[in-house]
This record gives C-alpha cells, structure tokens and sequence, in this order.
C-alpha cells in the first residue's frame, strides 16, 4: 500500500479539524446548543452502525469461531484494563495536563484540550491500525465527523489553539497508521486476513460502546477494553493451536 492509502483518514481527519475550529471562530459560540445536542444524537446513531457492521467481522471468522475468540479478548482485557486502571489514569493524563497549563492562556488551554480529546482515546487507536493495515479507513472517517464538530465548539471559546492541534493529528495519528503499515507487508491480503477481521470486529464491538456513550445510553469504560485489541490476535494463535488448524 501506499503512504496515501496507510494515512488518508488522518488527512481527513486534520481537514475536519481544520473545517470545524475555522467554522467555530466564525460563529463564536452563537451556535445554539439545540442544534448541537442534535448534530450529536445524529453521530452517535451513526456510530452504532458503524461499530455494528465492523463486529460482523467476527463471523467470517469460522476456525476458531471468530465470536469466541472475541469474547475471550474483551472479556479478559477488560479485566486486565480495569486492573491497570487504564480508563483512569488516561483521566488523571488529562487532567493533570490542564492543571499544569491553567493560566499560561486560551490559545495554550485550547491546544492541550483540544489534542487530548483528538488524540486519547480508543477511536483513534483503533481508526489508525485499520487505515494502516487495511486501508480502510471508517473508523477515522467517524472520528474526523466527531472531531470537525468537536472543534467547532472548542474553537468557539479557546480560540486559534484548537486550530493548532491539527498538526498533533496529523503527526501521533499518522504515525501510528505507518507504524501499523509496516506489518501489512507481512500479511499477503489484510482485507481477508482473519487476525484484522478479529481487529476489527473487537474494535467494532468498542465504538458501539463509544455509540451508547454519545446517545446517552450507558457510558461504559473503553478505553479498559484496550488490551482486547492484541490478545484477540495472540487468541487467535493459541485456538488455532487447539483446534488443530
């Protein structure tokens, strides 16, 4: 694949970003929050959709049964997350981040605040090992829709900082979807290969989560599901070891 084909949800990811926080300094927080709480619903019902059609990877997995060998990974890294208190400590990341820059100016707040909700969390792990190993990109496409409006509100009190964090997108974002490119050269068709369709499964099983979230549902801790995302594949090894594949 080629550089554009590993990074082009990051691209679209920075433009939104860009298009949001230019739009929010336009209106200047005139916008009203009706339409905001809308715009939200509308993505959150998106996500669930995406997050569902991802999980259906699980079941073109057969041998081992794909749904099993998920369930193990969220199940069990889940368990291992909450242990190393990953949801946890990403919040106190952030809000020891805040704290430490409080004061130092809005362009300085809305930088730090606006690079921390673009860049920690599960979506963009997620969204950049599938660009960078598929080239596909839907998660990144979901997370530049959140993220464009996202920075619209933010530019709209912070000002040209949110603006700023484009750049932090484009180079923590992109360097993960490269870092997970030099591993497609090792799998022949990663479209077909069972251990990214068992990747994208789990993650799509997480932005449902992250879906009930933005609707209101139920707020459940994803960033604690993590650890799926690699044991699913090291499942994987060990099952087909069993099941004599």
């Amino acid at each position: 694949m080629s550089f554009f084909d590993q990074t082009w949800g990051t691209w679209l990811n920075v433009a939104t970003v860009v298009g949001g926080a230019a739009v929010g300094l336009a209106v200047s927080g005139k916008l009203p929050s009706r339409i905001t709480e809308a715009v939200m619903q509308a993505i959150g019902l998106v996500t669930v959709y995406i997050g569902i059609a991802n999980a259906f990877d699980l079941a073109k997995v057969g041998e081992p049964p794909g749904v099993i060998v998920g369930l193990m990974a969220l199940a069990i890294g889940a368990a291992i997350g909450e242990w190393w208190r990953i949801e946890a400590g990403l919040e106190r990341l952030g809000t020891l981040l805040k704290a430490r820059l409080k004061g130092r100016g809005r362009f300085t707040e809305g930088f730090v605040a606006a690079s921390l909700l673009f860049c920690v969390g599960p979506l963009t792990l997620l969204g950049s090992i599938q660009n960078g190993l598929s080239g596909e990109a839907g998660f990144l496409v979901l997370k530049s829709a959140l993220d464009g409006f996202s920075a619209l509100a933010l530019a709209a009190s912070f000002g040209f900082g949110v603006l700023a964090s484009a750049i932090v997108v484009l180079v923590y974002q992109g360097g993960l979807s490269l870092a997970a490119g030099a591993f497609s050269s090792l799998i022949p068709d990663p479209a077909a290969d069972p251990r990214v369709l068992l990747v994208n499964g789990v993650g799509g099983l997480m932005i449902v989560a992250l879906g009930l979230g933005l609707l209101d549902i139920k707020r459940l801790r994803v960033a604690s599901m993590l650890p799926a995302l690699p044991l699913v594949v090291l499942f994987y090894w060990v099952a087909g070891l069993v099941w004599g594949r």
